[in-house]
């Protein structure tokens, strides 16, 4: 019997599993109970489950680690239960999951790596502990990875975060999936800034700009905060990048100029607190319903008027 094409389209979507092998199951007690990733694991969103790979073990005090050889310092886990551990995981597990080993030596996890894998079935996420695997486990997953160049006590708090990443990309997890579309790293840019209410706080101002309802002027002002911010804090992620000419002369311009990416307090306030960097087009960039212009409050263009006076030697764009 054929079934009818609108009940699958109504059907709800596989959940992503996440098998996570672990030491530490009680780790992610949270996980389970909190926040989106609790409510898409409620919702049956997510499939999460949690093997201690110490109950593949045969001997008397379940021993899972042993001296590495040739010396050195610290344990290694053994291959034996937790190879086990894996393959009974993998008997029922969907085609397509795929199996990472957590490690400070693996490869970097990235957005992009978030995005492919939030389009697979799901994940088996392998926790380290101690000195790490033994290397004759990494033959039997598909990737190495590592969430930062930094060392953790264990694998569990990186498989939250790969969790989460990749999670939080699949349909329904998010309650507004627009979120997802103008977020860091989603166009290799760091995020724009973001205000809510109050409009005035500690002497901060709302730029005007995102008061006025002019969404070209909203978009274009969010781009060049993006562009600013990623030129100071990642300018790596701007290599090869093809900037518009206009929004390249801007960047140009707010560099030599100086202009601060974080919002500053007004010394008027006399708030003592230790601001390392001071926000910049944000505070005065403005617009007005007939459209911005040049030289009027309302230019996000207009730095002498909105950011401070520029250096004398950088251009005017036209």
């Amino acid at each position: 019997m054929t079934q009818d094409p609108s009940t699958l389209a109504d059907a709800p979507p596989q959940p992503f599993r996440c098998d996570i092998l672990t030491l530490f199951p009680a780790l992610f007690a949270g996980v389970r109970t909190e926040g989106l990733l609790g409510k898409a694991i409620e919702d049956g969103l997510v499939e999460l489950n949690l093997h201690n790979w110490r109950d593949w073990t045969h001997d008397r005090h379940h021993v899972v680690d042993d001296a590495p050889f040739g010396g050195g310092p610290g344990m290694v886990i053994k291959p034996d239960a937790v190879v086990a551990c894996l393959q009974d995981v993998r008997k029922d597990a969907p085609t397509g999951m795929r199996t990472v080993l957590l490690s400070p030596a693996g490869e970097r996890f990235d957005q992009a790596r978030a995005q492919a894998w939030a389009e697979t079935p799901g994940l088996v996420l392998l926790c380290g502990r101690y000195e790490g695997f033994d290397a004759r486990v990494e033959a039997f997953v598909d990737d190495v990875i590592s969430i930062g160049d930094f060392v953790l006590n264990g694998g569990e708090v990186a498989a939250m975060v790969i969790l989460e990443a990749v999670s939080r990309l699949r349909p329904g997890v998010l309650g507004n999936a627009a979120s997802l579309e103008q977020e860091s790293h989603g166009d290799n840019l760091l995020e724009y800034p973001h205000f809510t209410r109050p409009r005035e706080f500690h002497g901060m101002t709302v730029p005007e700009v995102l008061l006025g309802g002019n969404h070209a002027e909203i978009a274009r002002w969010r781009l060049r905060q993006s562009l600013l911010r990623t030129s100071r804090r990642r300018p790596e992620l701007l290599a090869g990048r093809t900037i518009a000419k206009k929004d390249a002369v801007w960047l140009a311009e707010a560099l030599a100029a100086g202009v601060p990416i974080t919002p500053q307090i007004p010394e008027s306030e006399g708030v003592s607190i230790a601001v390392t960097d001071g926000y910049d087009a944000a505070a005065a960039v403005t617009t007005s319903s007939s459209g911005p212009s040049r030289g009027s409050t309302g230019d996000p263009d207009n730095f002498e008027q909105n950011q401070g006076a520029l250096p004398s030697s950088a251009p005017e764009e036209r």
